[in-house]
């Protein structure tokens, strides 16, 4: 049964004179108006419909007055307000990027931060490609659309057609906001007033509260909101790092599993041992794990000669599982690169050994693999055989294009990479699959119309490049990421950009996929706010609003 505002009004009034009774029962000195003050978090909340859920939303800290004992009930939510309180209430951070979404939005502004989340979660969107408008009050019906985004009411799977005498306006609700509006109906978050929606009337902090108390009560969606995300396999490799600057990334960071470049391939097929043991004490210490990666040098020759020689791939095996057991190392990152694609029996015979040694320790073997593009590259990789065989398949998901590529582009597309991922699941179940992100970029140097040079450039530096040129990126919705240009001297320069937008976007197609979790090359090449961003995208996925 839908309840009016009038009747919610009587009942909130009822309600409040009634505690207010009580109060002034066993204490005769209150006056009435004493009492409800210090019933009330605010001096200026009437006895009303929405009384209830603004002591409620201010207890929790979702929803914070505009100055001393004053709450301001009629005054209107701006867009970027209304996305903050829903924010808040999703329990999703501010993150500070580097990288506007929009041209009116500056870094300086109290919301920056909280924009900018809302944008790589896609629950905001602006009123054009580079503005916002955050300081205009958000309509009712935007509301709607904005709170559809955020319960993951998908407006694909909704309906547009209003039944046929819902609200006595309904004729005034853009077609654009019509599913969302229906559907918060239905979900009685959003019922109008005496029969009336009113959808381009400012909505109110009042009207505020109300809705985000009955998202926060609704049956089995509390629970929700309330619970910590669910942890996944978060793997960071060490590169260009001492132990200590790796530890202190690690603090700093999601990731749960370690992967430092301990061991490699070395000549005679004798392990080459890089390894600091005082990293595995560290890392078991805070309860994270510890898959040690093993490389080859892309040495083609020495990796072909211990692969082809039984005993001497047996022998190399060995090696490797006695430092596992002896150390107490957690597992294996397998990563071997530049092979030749007659080795391809061989390396599955390989990786098939390892794993029976270490299966007896016990311990954990991970492979890497490049996406399956039909090239010499990858022929060496069984990945079916490679699925069976090992306890996780780490998918590299960058590198599309490389350095001395002779094409510029992004390393890590969204089309692309969702390619790799669809191509890889035909071969290795998904729970198996561990999808790898770049931390880097590439910055492309055209002399002219001709590819000149790209340099590999970290997170950070890629940040450091933007903000000096005060480079103004442009979002490109088919790839999922910015794009930047500027000029140096004669040349100019374009860079595909990774930052917290579409590393998110990246790590939830990953997650669409149900795969294991996410790995990330290279530790220390991140700018702080990609964790939080990440932070964020895996508690929205963990989110079912049903």
């Amino acid at each position: 049964m839908k309840l009016t505002h009038a009747v919610r009004r009587t009942a909130a009034a009822l309600l409040l004179s009634l505690a207010v009774g009580c109060v002034s029962s066993f204490f005769p000195y209150f006056t009435t108006r004493a009492a409800a003050a210090a019933f009330l978090p605010y001096d200026d909340i009437r006895t009303n419909y929405a009384t209830e859920a603004i002591v409620n939303m201010t207890k929790l800290q979702l929803l914070t007055g505009t100055g001393y004992r004053r709450f301001e009930p009629d005054k209107s939510v701006t867009r970027a307000e209304f996305i903050t309180m829903i924010e808040r209430l999703l329990g999703i951070q501010p993150a500070a990027s580097p990288i506007p979404a929009f041209a009116d939005v500056q870094s300086s502004a109290w919301y920056y931060e909280w924009l900018q989340p809302a944008v790589q979660l896609q629950l905001a969107e602006g009123t054009t490609a580079a503005l916002f408008q955050p300081n205009r009050p958000v309509t009712r019906e935007e509301a709607a659309v904005i709170l559809a985004r955020a319960l993951k009411q998908s407006s694909s799977e909704l309906s547009s057609d209003l039944p046929e005498g819902l609200f006595e306006d309904q004729e005034r609700i853009h077609e654009w906001a019509a599913s969302s509006v229906y559907r918060l109906y239905q979900l009685d978050l959003m019922d109008g007033d005496d029969g009336r929606f009113l959808p381009q009337e400012q909505m109110t902090r009042q009207e505020a509260a109300v809705v985000m108390n009955r998202i926060w009560t609704h049956a089995g969606w509390s629970d929700q909101l309330h619970s910590a995300s669910p942890e996944n396999i978060q793997l960071g490799w060490q590169y260009g790092q001492t132990t200590s600057q790796f530890e202190q990334t690690v603090l700093q960071s999601n990731i749960n599993t370690l992967s430092p470049h301990w061991y490699y391939l070395g000549k005679s097929a004798i392990v080459e041992d890089q390894s600091d043991l005082s990293l595995l004490g560290w890392a078991h210490s805070r309860g994270k794990r510890v898959w040690a990666m093993v490389g080859n040098h892309a040495d083609q020759a020495a990796t072909h000669g211990m692969l082809a020689n039984p005993a001497t791939r047996q022998s190399f095996v060995r090696q490797l599982a006695d430092r596992v057991k002896k150390s107490g190392i957690d597992g294996l990152n397998i990563d071997f690169e530049n092979m030749l694609p007659a080795d391809r029996n061989s390396f599955t015979a390989f990786v098939s050994s390892l794993r029976q040694e270490l299966q007896a320790i016990p311990a954990v073997l991970t492979v890497n693999v490049s996406p399956d593009l039909g090239t010499d590259w990858t022929e060496v990789f069984d990945y079916e055989a490679i699925a069976a065989h090992t306890d996780y398949v780490v998918l590299m998901g960058y590198d599309e294009h490389w350095g001395g590529d002779p094409q510029a582009g992004s390393v890590s597309s969204l089309p692309w990479l969702k390619q790799g991922i669809e191509t890889l699941l035909l071969k290795a179940p998904a729970d198996k699959v561990i999808l790898a992100l770049p931390l880097y970029t590439r910055d492309w140097t055209m002399d002219g119309k001709v590819l000149a040079a790209s340099q590999d450039i970290d997170i950070n530096k890629q940040n450091s490049v933007v903000l000096a040129k005060k480079l103004r990126p442009l979002w490109d919705d088919r790839l999922g990421q910015y794009t930047a240009q500027y000029a140096d001297g004669s040349r100019n320069h374009r860079i595909w950009i990774e930052d917290g937008r579409s590393l998110s976007m990246k790590a939830a197609m990953g997650e669409s996929y149900d795969l294991a979790g996410n790995a990330y090359w290279y530790m220390g090449g991140e700018s702080p706010d990609i964790w939080t961003s990440l932070r964020n995208e895996a508690r929205f996925h963990s989110y079912s609003f049903l």
